[in-house]
């Protein structure tokens, strides 16, 4: 576990994978696995045992939907309805891995099943949306949350290497040459709208993912009201920088060895893959599909967005695009699919939540 750790380090600091993130977990998993130093998340009455109770009460990753929220631009989204199919489709993988976690631990001979609070839990690694998945695995499976959150921040760092060869392979020369036309412009107002009546259709509908959707449109309300510029500031900086410290290393910490080297753990990273893979290839499917009933006015590249991974699923349809077209500029087309499938995951996690805890 400590070359583990000392890998995830040299991932973070060397090719800088997410090291805002993966720096604090790997050296949290690096202190868990020191014998006698009493800081691992199991160690109670240690530091690291009361930073955590962030995430076993469910308060660190609805506080991240509040600064993605202000972060993030829902325009493309309201100005092109249609892209949030492309984000359904990206929630595929969620149903895929889920699948294969209940299949899988029938056919490996000695494999301890899989119950269905966990298999949902590794399905939500699909999603690519790290709060998301943090969310639904402590309240489903504590006890594989550290798995479920190294697979789930580690996929999301490696979706430059993962996507491109899937994109590529879903996709023709003519497709990717693709012009998308310049989107018509959102005022504030509509994107205040958005943001109300997504948090009240929720909370009626599916109210247990309530605090996920709630944080995240109210941190996109404070970023569109126009006259809360300091929480804006606040939100999008020094609070998000200090969450994802505290989530990193708390969550580290909870990956000791004898919860980490195991059969299981091995699977459950695999299945993450598949996840993450299926999800991308759900979004390019419904991209294709939206780019053949448009006649061509829609760029399958930007069906990889339909994974949350943001902003990185957008930098990959926007160089991809520019690669093969240099008048491409898909960064913004590619946001609507992310803030959909942001959403959409929360909302599955949610109904995982109501049904099966």
């Amino acid at each position: 576990m400590v070359l583990i750790a000392l890998f995830l380090s040299y991932l973070a600091i060397v090719k800088k994978y997410e090291p805002l993130l993966l720096l604090p977990l790997a050296f949290g998993m690096l202190i868990a696995n020191i014998p006698l130093a009493g800081l691992s998340t199991y160690d109670e009455g240690g530091l690291i045992y009361y930073l955590y109770k962030g995430i076993d009460m469910g308060i660190y990753p609805p506080m991240i939907f509040l600064c993605i929220g202000a972060m993030t631009d829902f325009g493309p989204l309201i100005a092109n309805p249609k892209s949030a199919l492309i984000g359904l489709g990206g929630q595929l993988g969620i149903f895929a891995a889920f699948g294969g976690a209940l299949f899988i631990s029938r056919v490996i001979p000695g494999l301890t099943p899989f119950t269905l609070k966990e298999a949902a839990a590794i399905g939500v690694i699909g999603s690519s949306d790290g709060p998301t998945s943090i969310y639904t695995a402590s309240v489903l499976a504590p006890n594989l949350l550290p798995v479920i959150t190294i697979a789930a921040y580690s996929y999301m760092a490696l979706v430059p290497l993962i996507q491109p060869p899937i994109m590529r392979a879903l996709t023709t020369k003519k497709e990717r040459v693709i012009e998308m036309p310049m989107q018509k412009r959102v005022t504030p107002r509509m994107k205040i709208i958005f943001s109300f009546a997504v948090t009240i259709a929720t909370l009626v509908f599916v109210p247990e993912a309530g605090s996920l959707i709630a944080m995240l449109m109210l941190g996109n309300l404070i970023r569109e009201s126009g006259v809360t510029e300091r929480y804006v500031r606040t939100l999008t900086t020094h609070l998000l920088n200090i969450l994802t410290l505290l989530i990193g290393i708390s969550i580290g910490a909870t990956a000791t060895a004898e919860r980490i080297l195991n059969l299981r753990t091995i699977i459950i990273i695999l299945l993450g893959l598949f996840a993450f893979a299926f999800g991308t290839v759900g979004g390019m499917l419904i991209a294709k599909l939206l780019c053949k009933i448009t006649g061509g006015k829609v760029n399958p590249l930007i069906g990889n967005s339909g994974v949350s991974a943001m902003p990185m699923a957008a930098r990959v349809s926007q160089k991809m695009g520019q690669e093969y077209n240099s008048q491409n500029h898909l960064l913004m087309h590619a946001m609507g699919p992310i803030v959909s499938s942001t959403i959409s995951s929360a909302v599955i996690a949610g109904i995982f939540i109501s049904v099966l805890a």
